[in-house]
Formats: C-alpha cells, sequence, structure tokens
C-alpha cells in the first residue's frame, strides 16, 4: 500500500508541508537542530516555519533536549562615533552574528547601561543609562531573547540611574547604586526586577552610596566594589547583599582592598583579571578573606587588550578586548579549588578594530 505524500495530507489540512517530500514530524526535528541565529533567521522563510519556530513546545523541547549551547552576547561601541551595537560570538565556529538594533535613544552613554542575564532562559537585560545629550540618568528596561532574536521593551526602573550594577539572583535582576537625576547625585534605592511577572519592586537600601566598578553574584549574595582602578589612589568600598535576608553588610577588607580588576564568578568562586601587569588571575577564598594567584597559561596580553569586559559561566572565564578580540579561559579546579587557567584566542574580524566592548554577557540558545 502506497504511503500518501505529506504535500497532499497537509494541503487537506488547509496548510503546505513544513520541508515538502517530509512528514512534518520529521521537519520539524530538522528545524529543532537549528543552531541560533539560524531559527530566528528562517522564521521569515514561510508563515509554517515561523509558527513552528514561535511555538512555546518547540522551545521546551529545545531545552529537555539540550540543544541549546552557550554563545557570548557582546554590547559594543564605535570608539569614535560612540554608536552602539549587540553582537554575539559562537565560541565554537568564531563566526560572529549582529543583532537587531537595540530600542533606545540615539544619543546614550554605552559604559552607563547595566546589563544583566539568565543565562539557561536566553534572555538578557539592558537597564538605566544615560542619554549623552542630556547627561541625564534613564529609567528604560529592556529585554532581549535568544528564541526571538528580538528585542522588547519592559517595565521601567522606578528610579533613574546610569553608571550602576546588576547581577541575577535567583530568578530576579537586582539594580544597585550609581548615579540619580544628577551626574553627581548617588543612588541609595535598591531594585528588585521580577521577569516573570514584569515588575519592580524596592528591596533593602544601600547607606555606602556606591558608584560600582564591579559586582559579582554567588549563591543567594551579591558582592558590589568600587574596587581599584589606575592609579590606584583611593581605597575602594564594598557591600554585600543578602537576597535571602534582603540585608546588606560591609564587604571583608581583605576582599575589598584585593579586588583590583574586573571579575567572573565560575563554579561559585569570584576569579578577578588584575588591571596592572600582565593581568594575572586569583581567586578569591572566603574563609580566609584572601586571594590567591592561580597558575596556568599566561594571560595573552598581546592581542587581548584593555578595556576589558568580564563574564563567567559553566568552567570558562570570557574576556572581550578592544577590538573584540576575545579570550576563553578554560578554569581547572582541583577538588574545590581553583588550580589553573588555560586560554585560547579567538580573534575578531579587521572590521571590529574600532569596536570598544561594554559588556558581555553569556547566554544559551
Amino acid at each position: 500500500m502506497a504511503i500518501p505524500k505529506p504535500e497532499k495530507e497537509s494541503k487537506k489540512n488547509g496548510c503546505e508541508p513544513l520541508i515538502p517530500g517530509l512528514p512534518n514530524e520529521i521537519a520539524e526535528l530538522c528545524l529543532l537542530h537549528l543552531p541560533y541565529p539560524y531559527q530566528a533567521l528562517v522564521r521569515s522563510v514561510s508563515s509554517s516555519w515561523n509558527r513552528v519556530i514561535t511555538d512555546p513546545n518547540f522551545l521546551l523541547s529545545r531545552k529537555s533536549l539540550s540543544l541549546s549551547l552557550p554563545y557570548l552576547f557582546v554590547f559594543a561601541f564605535h570608539k569614535s562615533t560612540g554608536r552602539i551595537r549587540w553582537q554575539a560570538l559562537d565560541p565554537r565556529s568564531g563566526r560572529w552574528f549582529v543583532l537587531p538594533a537595540m530600542p533606545c535613544p540615539k544619543a546614550v552613554c554605552p559604559p552607563a547601561f547595566a546589563c544583566a542575564s539568565l543565562p539557561r532562559q536566553g534572555k538578557l537585560f539592558v537597564m538605566g543609562g544615560m542619554r549623552s545629550d542630556t547627561e541625564t540618568s534613564m529609567q528604560a528596561t529592556i529585554m532581549y531573547r535568544t528564541s526571538t532574536n528580538q528585542w522588547s521593551i519592559a517595565s521601567s526602573m522606578p528610579t533613574a540611574r546610569s553608571f550602576f550594577a546588576a547581577e541575577s539572583v535567583n530568578g530576579k535582576i537586582v539594580a544597585v547604586g550609581g548615579s540619580g537625576t544628577g551626574t553627581s547625585d548617588s543612588v541609595g534605592e535598591v531594585e528588585v526586577y521580577d521577569p516573570e511577572n514584569d515588575t519592580w519592586a524596592g528591596a533593602a537600601r544601600i547607606d555606602t552610596g556606591l558608584a560600582p566598578y564591579d559586582s559579582a553574584a554567588v549563591g543567594n549574595k551579591i558582592y558590589v566594589t568600587e574596587g581599584w582602578t589606575w592609579p590606584f589612589i583611593f581605597s575602594p568600598r564594598g557591600a554585600v547583599y543578602d537576597a535571602e535576608r534582603d540585608k546588606w553588610q560591609e564587604m571583608k577588607p581583605g576582599m575589598r582592598e584585593g579586588w583590583t580588576g574586573l571579575s567572573a564568578v565560575v563554579g561559585d568562586k569570584v576569579l578577578v583579571l588584575s588591571e596592572y601587569g600582565d593581568c594575572p588571575v586569583k581567586v578569591y577564598d572566603e574563609e580566609d578573606d584572601t586571594w590567591r594567584y592561580v597558575g596556568g597559561d599566561r594571560f595573552p596580553r598581546e592581542k587581548i587588550q584593555r578595556p576589558f569586559a568580564v563574564n563567567g559561566v559553566e568552567g570558562r572565564m570570557y574576556v572581550v578586548s578592544c577590538g573584540l578580540n576575545v579570550a576563553i579561559g578554560s578554569v581547572v579546579f582541583e577538588g574545590k579549588q581553583v588550580e589553573k587557567v588555560m586560554w585560547e584566542v579567538l580573534e575578531a574580524p579587521d572590521a571590529f578594530r574600532d569596536l570598544s566592548p561594554s559588556n558581555c554577557q553569556v547566554l544559551h540558545a
């Protein structure tokens, strides 16, 4: 008995086949295995492809099959014009993809935004910022989804702020410190964004009025520091927020004094890429309140030059440099201790040489 052609069967149901000559079940499996960002690109092929790819069950299937992979998302700007752009890097192939333009005013100061992410959910958040034409802080909350390759406007922050810290804790985004309506006004309000309900709520205030240089989230705690900045003139301040107890406390002296660069959290350990010398990596020991230098490869300073954007996830430390060259450090553990970091460099195209990184996030897509 002859098997009916899928084209005829589909047309009986009033829709075209996803891939002519294949049953729709097989065609859906083919679409399911398309890597990011091709899924978003092929939405324009046909209405039936768009319907399948945007179906919530399709997204759940990708997660259940562990088909999503980590990509590096970089917020960069042109050094001469200040024009901003988001790009995504596939660390496996070294290929870059340009994201759609972020919906925000044209005249903005890129470092004034704060960025955070929910990596496994494929969600990226850009908050606050400052208009460079009026030097006023903003309240914007903008969200990007890897599943749709689109930006959307979320609920505005209750407090306008710029040059502040934002970290994800327990599926929520915590915004801390920064400057308010006037560039010299410190913001003491701490606010928490719930992506599920698209709502902001207040949290315990921070009394130190930090203008954060760096921050890191480990478990239920967020560490915020003004950091040592070259040429290391002023002693930094630091604070620790316990999200479970909604309480602030001072950062331990050893952690505060030794936080001499940008951090990445790998395996619940805070690592810092130092600002001085050959940019050695060190790891923080909370029990002893000390920092220890990490062995391994010498950091590739010849190709990875300041300014840096740093992030860490799943055993790797990502460092994006001027020109968007990327150093990926594989963090090697001996038991629970970080023993060494082994570096590899992905060189960016020559067309990126005038771009400078402002932030980077690792998301699964």
